[in-house]
């Protein structure tokens, strides 16, 4: 594969710290990840508008967007747009059809070179990542941070934001303030001064369901949530949200479990031999996996708080929903409950343009917390099969 060819760097190995709850956090999002795997690799886009996905001039297609350079976003064009309405906005693009299976090997190579930097490297998806960075000065965990941007654009040829703090969900926040190819640090005390501009859909996890009922209670910004009664709070999102939501808004984010050594979440997948239209059998695979991922948490004593479900359809776009839950849950059952509800509102409603066939199905469960004392429900006393007369 084509890139460049210089020998990378020393980098500053961190020693295995002590898991420390005020350690510091590198959130890191290469920006427009699948368009910088093709510039790299094809000098001659450098300075030129590109889009990925299917070519409008192959033909009539009904494929979508699925990552746009920043001049061509700045003209209307995001992923999941419809390749015809992106090719009138932003007709002097060069388009590139996907090669998926680069965009693997590229992110294996980007989390090789993150763990050069520390032990503690968590993906998150395919071009962003958490590096746990230890209980560090300041100072020093924007120069690690610093050295991560510079390793990943002389070794690897991607430009990244990083957004650096001592809790993953602030970290992730200033990464994305910090786009395009930015650096962002947010030390504890300046959080809530730094949040209480940003509107409520800055929060990670607030979709557009979510911040719909956040309006609707007259809370525009992450700084109205610090004085939100809660109850009103935990009526519009459920407690659980609504006390992380008061938290973050005010400088303290909820301790998560990956600033204690624990995963922030779990998820379980498929990819289908074959694109499968048949929704009787995608639920069917969707119960399947949110039973075996339920029963894994169960064994490992995690709790839940949020569920949720993505579709990668037949022309790779993608669609997901999350769901914060009133209150944790844990076993299989919820879980399989709410992973149904979600998958069958994606067929009905998220599907991609064109006839509906699914390439991958993935649940996903955030915001776990570790099990004090196991629940009982009604479900631990169903039989186990049918009884024997």
């Amino acid at each position: 594969m084509p890139g460049p060819s210089r020998s990378p760097p020393a980098a500053t190995l961190l020693p295995l710290p002590p898991r420390d709850p005020a350690g510091w956090i590198a959130y890191v999002d290469l920006d427009a990840y699948y368009v910088s795997c093709e510039r790299r690799d094809r000098p001659e886009l450098a300075d030129r508008p590109v889009i990925v996905g299917p070519p409008p001039g192959a033909g009539p297609t009904r494929g979508v967007v699925l990552s746009a350079s920043y001049d061509v976003r700045a003209l209307g064009v995001h992923s999941a747009m419809p390749v015809a309405e992106a090719a009138r906005r932003a007709p002097e693009a060069v388009w590139i059809p996907p090669d998926f299976p680069k965009y693997e090997r590229v992110a294996e190579a980007v989390r090789a070179c993150l763990r050069r930097f520390s032990p503690h490297v968590e993906p998150l998806s395919i071009d962003e990542a958490a590096v746990d960075l230890g209980a560090i000065s300041a100072d020093r965990a924007r120069t690690v941070a610093a050295e991560i941007q510079a390793a990943l654009r002389s070794e690897l040829g991607l430009p990244a934001s990083i957004g650096v703090a001592t809790s993953r969900v602030v970290a992730k926040i200033a990464s994305d303030r910090a786009k395009p190819g930015g650096l962002r640090v947010v030390p504890p005390e300046e959080v809530a001064a730094f949040l209480a501009p940003l509107p409520v859909r800055a929060i990670p996890g607030v979709g557009p369901k979510t911040e719909a009922r956040l309006t609707a209670g007259g809370w525009l910004t992450v700084g109205q949530l610090a004085s939100a009664p809660e109850g009103a709070l935990a009526r519009a999102v459920g407690p659980s949200f609504a006390r992380e939501l008061r938290a973050l808004a005010r400088g303290h984010p909820v301790a998560t479990p990956h600033s204690s050594g624990g995963p922030s979440s779990r998820s379980a997948d498929r990819t289908f031999p074959t694109d499968v239209d048949d929704p009787a059998e995608l639920f069917r695979t969707v119960d399947r996996l949110a039973t075996e991922l339920g029963e894994a948490l169960d064994r490992s004593g995690w709790r839940y708080g949020a569920v949720g479900v993505a579709f990668r359809w037949a022309d790779f776009s993608r669609a997901s929903r999350l769901r914060t839950l009133p209150a944790v849950a844990e076993g299989p059952h919820a879980l399989c409950r709410e992973a149904g509800r979600l998958a069958r509102d994606l067929w009905e409603h998220g599907r991609a343009p064109g006839p509906p066939a699914v390439r991958t199905v993935s649940v996903r469960v955030e915001r776990l917390h570790r099990r004090a004392q196991r629940q009982v429900s009604l479900a631990d006393f169903a039989p186990a099969g049918p009884s024997v007369k």
